[in-house]
């Protein structure tokens, strides 16, 4: 078997090819990427030179190479995306071209050379957004954001609670991220329907995990409280976050491709709904660094309060739940970074 990740130097992406691997020991996996400010070599460390696999530098938006990377390939992971929020709201060009452009690029590709299966990865950011409820229900969260609480949308805690993003509610994205994550399913849905190709979508929750590009939440709060730098949090930090860590969203990808239904979408939850707040001070209490680093700064544009997976359909189709516990997920990942300073140092060289 032959396999191909797009995107494979990336924080996801990394984690998968060293899974494939372990779980296809016959199998040549070929990593596909840009190598942009997020895609690294330093991600595959240790398999770089593993004689399964090969590397290829190149853009999925340039069909020649496409083509060729993708000849002979039975079943293909996508995985390359522009795929930060605040980036795209600052320029939302790159994402169009990268996460809707390329995959049209490579699904044509994939058609004409005959792959067996395309397996697109998204994100739970395409469902739009849920309506507010406090999972934490720490009596010191509204001790620090007052009375805000009280005007916060939901006013039914526990029937907002029960509420979760399925597979079968329509896409509803609010980001330009999410809004190009969004035009690449429908792209990838379409190709099943009119050209027949075998094509599996899968939408997970917030990652977290070791090799995470130091622009997202935990990575950034990591590496500020490490340094006894102030710990910025947007608004007042109530936007409620379900995290999966990195292996675990791995796991039902390979058991996406092996055990999905052509045609078919699956979620993929860590069962680990938090605030912001929360997730920040989890870290500093972890670190034995005080809370008064935390400050809160102007929120993001169009930020949405809450993001919650029902992953229900995954588990009863493909035999996948989630396994790493967040405290444990968390503490691990929190040694990871401070144990791999040269890594944190090679990727955010300028």
């Amino acid at each position: 078997m032959r396999i191909l990740v797009t995107g494979g130097a990336g924080f996801i992406g990394s984690s998968l090819v060293r899974r494939l691997l372990t779980v296809h020991p016959h199998a040549q996996v070929v990593t596909l990427d840009a190598l942009t400010y997020a895609g690294h070599l330093e991600n595959l460390e240790g398999v770089l030179d593993d004689p399964r696999h090969d590397f290829v530098h190149g853009d999925i938006c340039d069909a020649a190479m496409v083509r060729e990377a993708m000849s002979g390939v039975d079943l293909v992971f996508n995985l390359a995306a522009e795929s930060h929020v605040d980036r795209s709201i600052e320029s939302d060009q790159p994402f169009v071209r990268t996460n809707v452009l390329g995959t049209a690029t490579l699904l044509a590709a994939a058609v004409n050379v005959g792959v067996g299966r395309f397996v697109q990865v998204s994100t739970d950011e395409v469902y739009g957004e849920l309506p507010w409820w406090d999972p934490d229900r720490e009596a010191d969260t509204a001790d620090i954001v007052g009375q805000k609480r009280d005007a916060l949308e939901g006013s039914e805690p526990h029937a907002a609670a029960s509420l979760r993003f399925t597979e079968e509610m329509p896409l509803a994205p609010r980001s330009p991220y999410a809004a190009t994550k969004a035009a690449a399913d429908h792209l990838v849905h379409s190709y099943h329907v009119t050209h027949g190709l075998d094509t599996v979508i899968t939408r997970s929750s917030n990652n977290y995990g070791p090799r995470q590009y130091p622009e997202k939440l935990i990575p950034v709060m990591i590496r500020k409280a490490l340094a006894g730098d102030s710990l910025p949090i947007y608004g007042d930090g109530l936007n409620v976050r379900d995290w999966i860590h990195v292996e675990d969203h791995c796991r039902g990808l390979v058991a996406a491709a092996q055990r999905g239904e052509p045609g078919e979408a699956y979620n993929f939850g860590g069962g680990s709904e938090r605030t912001n707040l929360r997730v920040v001070r989890e870290i500093l209490h972890a670190l034995e660094a005080p809370e008064s680093l935390i400050s809160f700064v102007q929120d993001r544009a169009g930020h949405d309060r809450r993001y919650a997976i029902d992953f229900s359909h995954a588990q009863a189709k493909l035999g996948w739940s989630p396994v790493v516990v967040f405290e444990r997920g968390l503490a691990e990942t929190i040694g990871w970074y401070r144990s791999n300073q040269e890594w944190i140092e090679a990727v955010t060289r300028p």
